[in-house]
């Protein structure tokens, strides 16, 4: 398959125009059936309900070249589920998970010469959204909606690869206990914009949130969930006693990876700052599905000086196998589970 004459490997995690996009619009109580456009610009009404009343919900998942010249995507179904669960929480309607799918497969094939060829460092990023197009100018849920998915090359997330970043803490919060922070929603990005802002700066690549009702736990980035490895080499999962991180389905299946394929020891449990700052985990990284997983080599903050002390310049061991296992599945060069990789063609 003759690919695009682009230099995959210098790729940046930007947009660059592809050559179809998916759409299909809610009305009357139904979806229509939707199909490629080679239009890759929105129209909307001044008074539609995504200009008012934030009424948009997202997905991001990757497709991959394989060794054997395959395109695949990976684990698609969960992101069909995530999105009908955000948009539960913020009354729309759901995309039905089928037609999600579907929607993928038929995006990705058409963009098949936008996928970058394996071993080049890149994937297409396929981002699935969806935003209230009816007007309405009292607070209520608009009654028109439109779904669309974009598709796009890109390099990796954060420059440097397996290079350990270093993050701080934000002085902000991301989301209320009990709030919407475990969707997939814009409204929590757009809370995350001037605490990164501020944070790069400074020089940082990232802010860690600890949980609004007492900043005494960990809760995630602005972008990705936190992993950690403790002294006796366990995964340490952080998870929210108040519903505030996203399920990332990339945690959840190097979490499966861990457990099932390595044999590792996975503790999933609310984890204090203070276990952070007293030096109880020798690894630490970021995983969504933008990044996979990024390693932290260090928290700074005021008052606040941690090293982790197995990955303080490069990924340690703990992460680096996480992170090769989890994209030779992805690749096709090792075999996961069932159902994780879906062939698109």
């Amino acid at each position: 398959m003759e690919k695009k004459d682009i230099d995959w490997g210098n790729l940046g995690f930007g947009y660059m125009e592809t050559s179809y996009s998916y759409v299909c619009n809610y009305k009357d109580g139904a979806w229509e059936e939707g199909g490629l456009t080679t239009d890759h610009s929105v129209t909307v009404s001044e008074c539609a309900g995504i200009l008012h009343y934030c009424q948009e919900v997202f997905e991001g998942l990757k497709a991959y070249t394989t060794e054997d010249g395959r395109i695949v995507c990976f684990r698609p179904d969960l992101n069909a589920a995530r999105m009908a669960d955000s948009a539960k929480r913020l009354v729309m309607p759901e995309f039905p998970q089928d037609k999600f799918v579907e929607a993928v497969k038929m995006v990705v094939e058409a963009n098949k010469e936008w996928v970058p060829p394996f071993g080049s460092g890149a994937t297409l990023y396929v981002r699935p959204y969806m935003f209230a197009t009816g007007v309405v100018i009292g607070v209520k849920p608009a009654t028109e909606y439109q779904f669309r998915i974009l598709v796009t090359p890109v390099g990796p997330y954060f420059k440097g690869g397996k290079e350990a970043i270093t993050i701080t803490v934000a002085d902000y919060d991301r989301a209320a206990p009990r709030g919407t922070g475990d969707i997939k929603a814009g409204l929590n990005y757009a809370m995350s914009l001037h605490p990164y802002e501020e944070a790069h700066k400074r020089g940082y690549s990232e802010n860690l949130y600890l949980d609004s009702a007492t900043r005494t736990y960990v809760e995630e980035t602005g972008g990705a969930n936190v992993l950690f490895v403790d002294k006796q080499g366990n995964l340490v999962v952080p998870q929210s006693h108040t519903n505030s991180i996203l399920p990332s389905i990339t945690r959840r299946s190097l979490v499966t990876v861990a457990k099932d394929i390595l044999g590792m020891s996975v503790v999933e449990r609310p984890v204090k700052f203070e276990e952070v700052t007293n030096g109880d985990f020798v690894e630490c990284g970021l995983c969504g599905t933008a990044a996979v997983i990024s390693p932290v080599g260090h928290i700074e903050a005021e008052g606040v000086d941690v090293t982790f002390v197995d990955g303080a310049e490069n990924a340690g061991p703990v992460m680096s196998k996480l992170r090769r296992t989890l994209t030779d599945i992805q690749s096709g060069a090792i075999e996961g589970p069932e159902g994780w990789i879906v062939e698109i063609c």
